[in-house]
């Protein structure tokens, strides 16, 4: 029984261990802009070089070939001979971790970026309208982006009976709300602040 107990569990050793057989293959990636005319892939545990596994011809610069290892060892030695007579190499490599093995230099698959944001040019002037039958003798309007009222939309001279109306121009760009300050004939001031003026033709003020 027990020796039928020990061949039992060296075919499950040996069962478990064949998938392993077949996990150090890997994609030999040329990125050195150079043909590679040879490559020999070793176990890292022996000092001599295995044949040529380009039997399919050589590797242009930017193709890969698919490498299957006729050996269960994962650290492998490899060795790349290019069109010129120069050699280079990567020693002790872990393929069994690896699904691509590089020469030259490795540039991942970079992202789609994405596509560049379209920059929405506003228009912020209206029409002021003076609904509040007072005359109104000085009139200031500046976006709330703006940090100064800036000079009367009246001038010195002018002013706006009730009823009338008169032309706002702010500057296009982003910016859609704007600040209103109005000073009647008295000296009363009156202020609206973050008037949404982009989606509208004339503003009231009643």
């Amino acid at each position: 029984m027990r020796i039928l107990a020990v061949l039992v569990a060296l075919v499950a050793l040996l069962a478990g261990a064949a998938p392993a057989q077949a996990q150090n293959r890997f994609w030999l990636q040329n990125n050195t802009g150079q043909t590679i005319v040879a490559a020999n892939v070793s176990p890292s545990r022996v000092q001599e070089w295995g044949p040529n596994i380009l039997a399919q011809g050589p590797v242009r610069p930017g193709m890969q070939v698919w490498v299957e290892p006729t050996f269960p060892d994962c650290y492998l030695d490899i060795k790349v001979r290019f069109a010129d007579g120069t050699e280079d190499g990567q020693l002790g490599v872990h393929a069994c971790t690896l699904s691509r093995i590089t020469f030259g230099q490795d540039v991942p698959f970079a992202p789609t970026p994405p596509p560049p944001v379209e920059r929405v040019i506003n228009n912020p002037s209206f029409t002021f309208v003076n609904r509040t039958g007072e005359t109104i003798r000085e009139i200031y309007v500046s976006l709330t982006s703006t940090r100064s009222w800036g000079q009367d939309r009246l001038g010195p001279r002018q002013i706006l009976p009730p009823g009338a109306s008169m032309p706002i121009s702010l500057p296009r760009g982003e910016v859609c709300t704007a600040d209103m300050r109005v000073v009647f004939m008295d000296g009363r001031i009156m202020e609206q602040r973050n008037v949404e003026t982009c989606r509208i033709r004339e503003f009231v003020w009643r």
